[in-house]
């Protein structure tokens, strides 16, 4: 019996999730990979002893994660070890002046009943609703394909997307249960995952709120690249090839069908093509024109989620005053905001976030040492020079060593940046953009580019640039919505 042949472009968590799935119900899988190593945005480098996560260090939602291998008879537990932090994360609002976050309930509570009074029985209030909202909008409307608005005509679909206020704002919402400057900062800080300020961002999202604060925040020992490694020996178990140092250059279309997939190195002839790629780069370079569903005008008025300034430290010394994740608050977010959205240019002061991994795990490090991750968003499409990062390096490790009262820069031994030009050139990335579209009301759902190319039967389309949004467990989710599309349509020829 002749096996359908799935072409995945690009080996990330959709294109991985996407592969096992289909390779699981028998479809002939090859993933093509133009980078040098598995895993896309979430690969790992490792240099003089210290092992570097490139992108995602937030381990949230971990019931995604065990429901995706549970699938296939595994567990988490077969491939990585999971601990929990607690605290979950530390906020600097300046100096001597920051917060550890509980991973206990009742403690958090206390926290905040601290900055606020009566604040802890608001909460308890606040993550009921945001309870709900998870569940209805991770179990419900998440794994929708979003291929037309009929999919959500269903009454019970209907009730829940009410109650999971679509229409108000999560600014607006979260003020009705607190008043204090730093519990709102506390109840933001999720949205920057999101790509879109708290006052375009729908109130359904404080379900983001309930996977931080009681779902947890979570590491895999040894790193991220964990989860890669775990996947893609599910894939191999599964049967799929992959090809690395491969890049495509062209879907090859006849009669509206994708019938061959070239690369730098060979073709590929395939019943199926899968883009986990970046959606615009695939539909501007890789398919012709005519075959196109959005064009450049469709493109340009996308609402983007920030790109991202990195740097990659080694330090040669423990340090002191910082957890595994440190979020610094201590400069304006409205300002910054605005810098990224409203007029898009290099930030004046902005926020960042540090994770030092070598807190919780010794072997991304040498002994003694500490593994440093700094990450400042920063708008898309700006002009990336080494003069600019080198400019924000400084300005970065002034108040790092301000308000941590240490000296780090001059013990730094190993220093790698990544901006702009790098996710443009290591993943085609639109704009240069780190984290896909915003997950604004006017770009969820339907209104998301679709998974489907709408002119050509057998080309899908997953990750962070289309349903259900940024992020990991969405884009692991998207690989398997795309999937199940595919199986209900193929799987009959087999």
């Amino acid at each position: 019996m002749k096996k359908n042949k799935v072409i995945i472009i690009g080996s990330g968590f959709s294109g991985l999730a996407s592969a096992i799935s289909l390779a699981d119900k028998g479809f002939n899988v090859t993933i093509l990979e133009k980078n040098s190593s598995i895993g896309g945005r979430s690969r790992v480098f490792k240099e003089n002893g210290f092992t570097f996560d490139m992108g995602p260090s937030w381990y949230w939602m971990p019931d995604v994660f065990e429901d995706f291998f549970n699938k296939f008879g595994k567990k988490v537990s077969d491939y990585y070890n999971l601990v929990r932090l607690d605290p979950s994360y530390r906020v600097f609002f300046g100096k001597d002046d920051f917060l550890d976050l509980s991973a206990k309930i009742e403690e958090l509570k206390k926290t905040f009943e601290k900055l606020e009074k009566g604040s802890s029985a608001k909460l308890d209030e606040f993550l009921k609703e945001a309870e709900y909202k998870y569940k209805v909008g991770m179990g419900d409307f998440v794994h929708k394909p979003s291929l037309s608005v009929n999919e959500f005509i269903d009454k019970k679909l209907l009730v829940g997307a009410i109650k999971l206020d679509i229409l108000e704002s999560f600014e607006k919402h979260i003020r009705k249960y607190f008043k204090n400057k730093k519990i709102l900062k506390i109840i933001e800080f999720p949205i920057l995952f999101l790509g879109a300020t708290p006052k375009n961002t729908p109130a359904m999202y404080s379900l983001m709120n309930y996977a931080d604060i009681n779902l947890g925040t979570w590491y895999p020992m040894d790193g991220m690249f964990k989860i890669i490694e775990a996947m893609t020996k599910l894939a191999e178990e599964k049967g799929v090839k992959f090809e690395l140092n491969t890049e495509v250059k062209k879907i090859e279309i006849e009669n509206n069908m994708a019938t061959k997939v070239l690369t730098n190195k060979e073709s590929f002839e395939s019943d199926v093509v899968v883009a986990s790629a970046d959606y615009h780069h695939v539909e501007k370079n890789l398919i012709d024109k005519e075959y196109r569903n959005y064009d450049d005008k469709y493109w340009e008025k996308r609402v983007m989620s920030p790109s991202s300034l990195i740097f990659y430290l080694g330090v040669n010394k423990k340090l002191n005053n910082l957890l595994h994740h440190n979020l610094f608050f201590d400069s304006d977010f409205k300002i910054h905001a605005q810098e990224i959205y409203d007029f898009p240019q290099w930030p004046s002061n902005p926020l960042f976030y540090v994770c030092a991994p070598s807190k919780t795990d010794p072997n991304v490090s040498p002994e003694g040492y500490e593994n440093l991750f700094i990450l400042i968003p920063v708008a898309t499409d700006l002009k990336d020079t080494e003069k600019t990062r080198e400019h924000y390096y400084n300005l970065v490790m002034e108040r790092l060593e301000k308000i941590t009262k240490q000296e780090i820069k001059n013990n730094v031994v190993l220093k790698k940046s990544y901006a702009h030009n790098d996710f443009k050139l290591d993943y085609n990335a639109f704009k240069g953009n780190a984290y896909g579209l915003a997950n604004i009301l006017s770009q969820t759902a339907i209104f998301k580019p679709s998974i489907r190319n709408k002119k050509v039967k057998n080309i899908f389309f997953t990750g962070q640039l289309t349903v259900p949004g940024p992020g990991v467990p969405p884009s692991i989710i998207s690989g398997q919505i795309v999937a199940k599309e595919i199986e209900k349509e193929f799987m009959e020829k087999n």
